[in-house]
């Protein structure tokens, strides 16, 4: 009897961040309206997981507490964070909080792995880490969250070189909001 070989479930690597019309991204700068925060809420509770670097991950650490003044969704928020697997590449931290794994010092042979061991999608947080693993090539997909803001500088979406992309969907979200989802061209 014949059998078709199996297919291999590797998860995709994907890089979504929240980016002005000029290509900066700042989590200070400007905020999602209800409507693209409940949207990020239903996309957190579909990843396999996320990879951040050092510095978002401390900026991402603020969901691990209680805040009494958080209204629903921000605590449907903290509490699908929470949940999901986080790596983090990081030569500085020694350890890190509830449901994350520090990756090991050869980033691109620990990510590999990752891809390789899940199904599904592991969101990319942050802009130097996604440089690094652009440069790597493992990066299968770029979502940029288009909002109406200018910020006229700051840190830039894409960290170094700019890799060649091909427009595969766009959707707005909301009023204002329009997501830009490429794939390497």
């Amino acid at each position: 009897m014949d059998t078709l070989p199996k297919e291999i479930a590797m998860a995709r690597l994907v890089y979504a961040l929240n980016q002005s019309l000029d290509g900066y991204v700042d989590h200070m700068a400007f905020a999602p309206d209800e409507i693209v925060f409940r949207h990020f809420i239903e996309d957190v509770r579909s990843l396999t997981g996320s990879i951040y670097g050092r510095r978002m991950y401390e900026i991402m650490r603020y969901w691990d507490d209680e805040h009494p003044e958080w209204d629903a969704a921000r605590r449907d928020y903290a509490e699908a964070w929470r949940a999901m697997p986080k790596w983090v590449a990081s030569r500085s931290l020694e350890s890190v909080g509830p449901n994350a794994t520090l990756l090991g010092d050869d980033l691109a042979a620990a990510v590999r792995e990752l891809k390789a061991g899940q199904d599904g999608v592991i969101e990319v947080s942050g802009t130097i880490l996604a440089q690094s693993l652009t440069e790597l090539g493992l990066i299968d997909e770029y979502r940029i969250y288009l909002h109406p803001v200018v910020l006229g500088g700051g840190k830039p979406y894409f960290a170094g070189p700019r890799p060649r992309l091909r427009l595969v969907v766009d959707e707005r979200i909301g009023p204002d909001v329009i997501r830009l989802t490429y794939v390497p061209a």
